[in-house]
């Protein structure tokens, strides 16, 4: 009998929060995978508004319903996660045409660090295109409503930080 291999995906990122945009990406993802591993970066260059712990914590809740994801820290190459993990699909979302470059880019050192390392790049519903993470926590800090566009997870770990 032959086992059929599981088709894997890595969707990294660090999710400072996560939004419906972020949701949609995974949602698509799950229907091309058989799992999806959301790796969460600890983002050392950038000053992420929530520690790792908590943008975990966030996805693991928005996400609970689907045992197909699994919500993991990522810390280092994203080549080194996915030898480490025997993971070489990439999922990585485009909003825009201006995504495109920087992805693109990212894509072509991935491989060049390891050449088994493919990337799949996926739209978000078109309701989704403007949202960022960036924005969304600009609209919580200027005391706007948020729900519209994070998960109620996240809407909750705003209101706590930014009182």
């Amino acid at each position: 009998m032959i086992m059929e291999k599981k088709r894997r995906a890595i969707y990294p990122g660090s999710f400072d929060p996560v939004t419906f945009g972020h949701l949609d990406v995974i949602a698509r993802a799950t229907h091309l995978f058989d799992s999806v591993i959301i790796a969460v970066a600890v983002s050392e260059g950038k000053v992420p508004l929530f520690s790792v712990e908590d943008r975990i914590q966030m996805l693991k809740e928005s996400t609970s319903d689907n045992p197909a994801i699994e919500v993991v820290p990522l810390s280092g190459l994203l080549v080194d996660f996915a030898c480490e993990h025997d993971v070489f699909t990439v999922i990585r979302g485009l909003r825009a045409v201006s995504d495109f470059e920087f992805e693109f880019q990212m894509a072509l050192m991935n491989r060049k660090l390891e050449a088994r390392l493919e990337t799949v790049f996926l739209t978000p519903k078109e309701d989704y295109t403007y949202l960022s993470s960036r924005i969304v926590k600009e609209v919580a800090r200027l005391g706007g409503d948020v729900s519209p566009f994070v998960p109620a997870p996240a809407a909750r770990k705003l209101r706590e930080i930014l009182k």
